[in-house]
């Protein structure tokens, strides 16, 4: 005599419920934030008040001079430190499929050096808070050149990481073959550029192209997100047991 199998949840009284399917509105939370981080550097490096190259003095001097544009920096650091370790995972997504290692890599250093962007845009607001409340700039300057060891440690990770990671990742996009090759590209120069600009020519409009590359290159990436298939972004939620 044959016997019907019965689902045990039925034979519990239990039915499983659906989980509401979030996975497109993170595939738009991702293509909207990816741009934004390099964009707000782009910026950021663009007005802000001094070099790179600036002594401690030089660049308090600068900001006591030009608060309003120091201030601008400050919260454009800000919208920075919170897109942009989001921004380069979910990047690394994409690219993980065809470049597991040049992905890994290329995290491995940037993840790091984005968290480490808040300690180096910390001394700009210290320098502003000193100007902009009378303090003598001498003194400043000293806060701002050793106010502790951790600034100049995250400025060290920061600056090697996402200089060497961005172009990591400029070309494990182009070994994607989803994302556009003039995409990877624009990400795989834009870290060097912005070196070039920054440390070498003092270009602040340079500057703004390298990080505006930057933004480009990620700004193609979200196209490919938003055609991603919900199933090849992540995998289906499962059903939850109810009572």
């Amino acid at each position: 005599m044959s016997q019907t199998s019965i689902d045990p949840t039925v034979r519990s009284g239990h039915h499983p419920h659906a989980v509401a399917d979030l996975r497109p509105a993170g595939r738009m939370l991702a293509a909207l934030v990816l741009p934004v981080g390099p964009a707000a550097v782009a910026l950021l490096r663009f007005v802000l008040p001094y070099d790179t190259t600036d002594t401690g003095t030089q660049i308090v001097h600068k900001i006591a001079a030009h608060q309003d544009r120091a201030g601008l920096t400050v919260w454009l650091g800000l919208v920075a430190v919170l897109t942009l370790v989001p921004a380069v995972l979910w990047v690394g997504r994409v690219t993980a499929r065809t470049a597991p290692r040049l992905t890994t890599a290329a995290l491995v250093l940037l993840v790091p050096a984005y968290l480490s962007l808040g300690y180096v845009t910390c001394s700009d607001a210290i320098a502003l808070y000193g100007a902009t409340h009378g303090l003598p700039l001498r003194t400043v300057a000293d806060m701002y050149d050793g106010v502790h060891p951790v600034v100049l440690v995250g400025g060290v990770l920061f600056v090697l990481g996402h200089v060497s990671g961005t172009i990591l990742l400029g070309v494990a996009m182009l070994r994607s073959g989803s994302i556009p090759r003039w995409a990877g590209i624009a990400t795989l120069v834009s870290q060097p550029v912005h070196f070039l600009a920054a440390v070498v020519l003092g270009s602040h409009l340079l500057d703004l192209a390298g990080w505006g590359l930057n933004a480009i290159g990620f700004a193609a990436v979200s196209v490919v997100v938003l055609a991603t298939a919900d199933d090849d972004w992540a995998p289906r939620p499962a059903a939850r047991a109810g009572a």
